[in-house]
């Protein structure tokens, strides 16, 4: 038997949402009421597991009427803006696990080969690189690089 904690429980019932729907409204509290959680518990799922470099977009809005909503992002839906919307969104820096994750949604969406996604993640993980701010300010660099090349090929496609 699987044994998942509550974080987990939250996560699958989110995304079980959005197998259906690419955009989801929810209000934080009725969600930790219905889990019998804490919001923060709610937050810190979205926060941690709603990340653009996963493939989804969230934005809220507080007060009573207040909801949480999340956008389940296509990336092979948007390519052009690709440019525009994630460079400004990982422009403070990218963690190794981030850029992995962004390099996953690329390949899944068929944007590039397995190959190309093992060969760029050895080049994000900077062995003998400090852990440091200026390491994740490298590895966002390098992806904005990439993403902008990517959607450089596109528009030479297109022509």
């Amino acid at each position: 038997m699987e044994n998942k904690n509550m974080s987990d429980i939250i996560e699958e019932h989110l995304k079980e949402l959005l197998a259906n729907e690419d955009i989801i409204e929810i209000k934080r509290a009725e969600l930790a009421n219905q889990f019998n959680c804490v919001p923060s518990q709610i937050n810190y799922v979205i926060n941690t597991r709603f990340t653009i470099p996963k493939g989804y977009r969230v934005e809220s809005k507080r007060g009573g009427g207040g909801y949480i909503r999340i956008v389940k992002v296509k990336l092979i839906q948007y390519k052009t803006k690709l440019c525009e919307e994630i460079p400004e969104m990982i422009s403070n820096g990218l963690t190794e696990s981030e850029a992995f994750a962004i390099l996953n949604e690329l390949h899944d969406n068929d944007i590039i080969t397995l190959r190309e996604r093992h060969l760029l993640q050895a080049a994000f993980k900077l062995n003998g690189i400090s852990r440091s701010s200026e390491e994740r300010l490298l590895r966002s660099n390098m992806m904005i690089a990439i993403i902008e090349r990517l959607t450089y090929k596109e528009r030479e496609e297109l022509r």
